[in-house]
């Protein structure tokens, strides 16, 4: 399965290691952007919102995005065999069913899955 983005700028005071952390996890691969440092994901889809990766662009580390997964919990588990951890364990809503992760850094993201 793909994992789109469905809106996003990751902006890191590590941003080597935020696309290391991202890419094992989704699978993500990068191209360089519009200055040095910044780049650009690739999902895998056709379509998929812009979003990027870069340095620091004020005073701290600022996301917060979701990300398509086939598997809430699963994904979440992973995370945390990389080093993240689980911020909001799963949580199911009509219609979708999510959670929240942070990466090594401490960035924060959300997983959903219909």
């Amino acid at each position: 399965m793909a994992h789109p983005v469905i809106h996003a700028e990751i902006r890191s005071a590590d941003p080597d290691a935020t696309r290391d952390f991202f890419g094992q996890l989704f699978g993500w691969s990068y191209s360089d952007g519009a200055y040095p440092g910044y780049t650009f994901v690739d999902t895998g889809v056709d379509g998929a919102l812009p979003t990027a990766i870069s340095p620091l662009q004020g005073d701290e580390d600022a996301v917060l995005f979701f990300v398509g997964v086939q598997g809430v919990a699963e994904t979440l588990t992973q995370a945390e065999r990389l080093g993240g951890r689980i911020v909001q364990p799963p949580q199911t809503v009509p219609g979708v069913t999510f959670g929240v992760l942070a990466d090594r850094q401490g960035h924060l993201i959300g997983v959903a899955a219909n």
